[in-house]
């Protein structure tokens, strides 16, 4: 199971912190990702973290002021990721989806390489 926690709403500028918790899955062999989606749009890959590697990844919108890490708890099934949000802007408003895959991800348009996904947070940012 995958939750994500710490959506809400924050004047532009401000910050959040979103986490995803999952539970029964062992992160060590696992890329956690972050997406976004708003209505009538597409799922938009954000952030990807690599738990076999420790790289990370970010699409260019957010790059510099997002970031994502993980609390590196080994074979463990009690694991969090997390995404740090700021400098927000109105159109970072959506909900926000942690996801984990098990493949290999090479670009942000894979969601659906995706098999573990979370029931969303909304983020909205107001100007």
């Amino acid at each position: 199971q995958v939750v994500e926690s710490g959506g809400g709403l924050v004047q532009a500028g401000g910050s959040l912190r979103l986490s995803c918790a999952a539970s029964g899955l062992i992160f060590d062999d696992y890329i956690i990702g972050w997406f976004r989606q708003v209505p009538g749009k597409e799922r938009e890959g954000v952030s990807y973290f690599n738990n076999r590697d420790g790289t990370t990844r970010y699409v260019a919108s957010v790059k510099g002021r997002f970031a994502i890490s993980s609390d590196n708890a080994k074979n463990t099934d009690k694991n969090t990721v997390y995404l740090q949000m700021n400098s927000l802007k109105p159109e970072d408003t959506a909900v926000y989806y942690c996801a984990l895959s098990i493949v290999p991800i090479t670009s942000f348009q894979e969601a659906y390489k995706f098999g573990y996904w979370g029931q969303g947070t909304q983020v909205t940012v107001s100007s």
